[in-house]
């Protein structure tokens, strides 16, 4: 399939993006920037953040993991155990955070920290969400922008460094203006499409393979792509690791992070925003099902396309592969790969566009979000009442454009790691950055306590992903082979809060 052809589908689905970021954004003042004026539907938001939460690691990473070995068997539907976690966490988010967040009447939500403990919980907080949203958000990106530049502008003779400022250079012009209130809509389509680019793909490959659905998850369980709990205590995979991880994981990088909350409190009603949330989490598991269907359709397609399972070099290391044509199908390779070279060109081009509409979601509302959470939290811009608005408009703009540069430092850096498996990455950093935020609100939320306004607090948030980390790299040989996985956040939070504990001074009046 033609570079120059992909390229072209790239650059008008971008002018679309544009125009209707002109659309939304016409009249924008920075409430809309914001929180969209407190005035988003909640359905359009509920769907939209369906594309947040999923993002291109998803659509690319999970249907990658069913057919990889994970020690002597497939890793299969295992993810599914983080999934049914995620129905717990979300329940938390609804009924308990969002209560708070619109009893307070909040634009930050880390403004809660600061009426509860002080400016010092408070810019500590906010400094973690954007180490956490940046690390993440970047992450992401890079996963995708790997793809786009494997099949497209590599052939084209275009620098991976180019491919990532010019994307980030397209992010930077349809969020520019409307912020939330325009990601509110663009989100709506973004997902819409990359919903549509799964549904084709299963469909036709379903029909290629001359299968019903039916006949595909009896092959699929013959083979063992269906396993989905994991009972080996000391795995890191563990079943109930996995859906209690999954549980704080929502907790911590939804509910506790601005990027997310930003939208779900653009919404005027607390029951609207209450519908949005668990309207999200029903939907949102269905569709990593299907995800992983599709991954164990990839597999079977690559099988019978002649691909066999071999032992191959994986960062210095043997473990078991595919291999197809005499390249390795590793991870998040396996769905980019069958797609672009073994489905027809329109299969192919739909394959990119559900990509990049999996790719912004999560970057526009990063960006997004660490502008508002830099320009509210950390420089008070709301406060400001002797500057005008033109000026606060002005220092948001050169917020925003200097976020793209760090996000652009950042892709560059993984790009340099270049590791197979994303989705891994991005939980295991979420374990660290996320734990002290998830410490701090749990403080304050389940204690009475009190905390003196000073430096104490941030040494502590900095010291819990220490503990965690030296916690978690001797694990197996002080806990006769235990391994820390998805439980880390928890372990990394509860440092926080016994190390909160023994700071706080007495019971809050």
């Amino acid at each position: 399939m033609s570079p120059i052809l992909l390229f072209g589908f790239v650059i008008a689905y971008f002018i679309i993006l544009l125009g209707v970021a002109w659309y939304t954004g016409r009249n924008s003042n920075n409430e809309s920037f914001f929180i969209g004026n407190k005035n988003s539907n909640w359905m359009l938001v509920a769907f939209g953040m369906i594309g947040t939460s999923l993002s291109g690691v998803t659509f690319v990473s999970v249907p990658g993991g069913v057919g990889d070995f994970s020690g002597s068997a497939f890793k299969g539907f295992a993810y599914l155990q983080v999934a049914l976690g995620y129905l717990m966490g979300y329940a938390v988010i609804a009924f308990v955070l969002l209560p708070i967040y619109y009893k307070l009447n909040l634009t930050s939500i880390y403004h809660y920290l600061l009426q509860r403990f002080g400016n010092t919980a408070y810019k500590t907080g906010a400094l973690f969400f954007i180490i956490s949203r940046t690390v993440g958000a970047t992450a992401r990106l890079y996963l995708v922008i790997n793809v786009l530049q494997f099949f497209i502008l590599d052939r084209m003779g275009v620098p991976f460094i180019v491919t990532a400022a010019v994307i980030l250079l397209m992010i930077l012009l349809y969020t520019f203006e409307g912020g939330v209130k325009t990601i509110v809509y663009t989100d709506t389509l973004q997902t819409s499409l990359m919903i549509a680019g799964l549904v084709v793909c299963v469909i036709f490959i379903l029909n290629n393979m001359q299968l019903s659905m039916g006949d595909a998850i009896t092959q699929m369980k013959n083979i063992g792509y269906l396993h989905v709990f994991n009972t080996d205590v000391n795995s890191k995979g563990f079943f109930l690791k996995q859906i209690i991880g999954g549980a704080f994981i929502t907790i911590a990088m939804t509910g506790l992070d601005q990027e997310m909350m930003q939208k779900n409190i653009s919404v005027k009603k607390l029951g609207d925003s209450q519908k949005n949330v668990i309207t999200l989490a029903i939907v949102l598991v269905s569709v990593l099902v299907l995800f992983l269907f599709l991954g164990g359709l990839l597999y079977m397609f690559a099988q019978s396309k002649g691909a066999l399972y071999q032992e191959v070099m994986v960062n210095g290391k043997m473990v078991k592969h595919l291999v197809l044509d005499q390249k390795n199908i590793i991870g998040d390779k396996v769905f980019p790969s069958v797609v672009m070279n073994y489905l027809p060109p329109a299969i192919g081009i739909l394959f990119i566009i559900a990509l990049i509409s999996a790719l912004f979601p999560s970057a526009d509302g990063a960006l997004t979000a660490l502008t508002s959470s830099f320009c509210i939290d950390m420089l008070g811009l709301q406060q400001k009442t002797n500057w005008t608005e033109q000026y606060k408009k002005k220092i948001r703009l050169t917020v925003h454009f200097s976020f793209a540069l760090v996000f652009l430092i950042c892709i560059m850096i993984f790009y340099k790691i270049n590791d197979n498996s994303v989705i891994d990455i991005i939980l295991d950093l979420a374990g660290y950055t996320y734990g002290p935020l998830l410490g701090l609100f749990a403080f304050g939320i389940f204690t009475r306590r009190s905390l003196p306004n000073h430096i104490g607090i941030t040494l502590i948030c900095l010291l819990a992903p220490l503990l965690s980390y030296i916690l978690s790299k001797n694990a197996a040989s002080w806990f006769n082979h235990y391994q820390i996985g998805i439980e880390l956040l928890i372990i990394n939070g509860l440092f926080t809060f016994i190390g909160l504990f023994f700071l706080s001074t007495g019971e809050k009046r």
